[in-house]
């Protein structure tokens, strides 16, 4: 059996655009990606905090330390910048797989610096 299983995400990062007019999907800073095991082009769910909306988009690249977080195309309308967001990306695994994986959670500061990287075990205990 499989299941859909926390891989990584990106805790409560603030919204620096909202491009309407390119093309779908949500930008983030690549020092942030590789810290939360999150791929170029990979799907993940983005949480806005303060206006309560979850959607689905992908991932583009961003340029490293610039603590850029952009929604780009319909999903702009979903976000103000200066939004609090968590990105969420998932993980089809077999249960097995599952019990022995950690995921990476990146806290960040307000200029979406890396301020922790948190893995998390099964049994709910944080570890550094």
């Amino acid at each position: 059996m499989f299941i859909t299983s926390l891989k990584g995400k990106i805790h409560c990062a603030t919204v620096t655009e909202a491009n309407l007019n390119y093309m779908g999907s949500i930008t983030i800073d690549e020092v942030l990606l590789e810290a939360a095991g999150i791929k170029p082009n990979e799907k993940v769910q983005i949480v806005d905090n303060n206006n309560g909306n979850r959607f689905e988009t992908y991932v583009i690249k961003g340029v490293a330390n610039s603590g850029v977080i952009c929604l780009n195309g319909a999903a702009a309308r979903m976000v103000q910048p200066g939004d609090k967001v968590i990105i969420i990306a998932y993980a089809i695994m077999t249960e097995d797989e599952a019990e022995n994986f950690a995921p990476r959670v990146v806290m960040v500061d307000a200029d979406n610096k890396i301020a922790e990287v948190r893995h998390i075990e099964l049994q709910g205990e944080l570890y550094k």
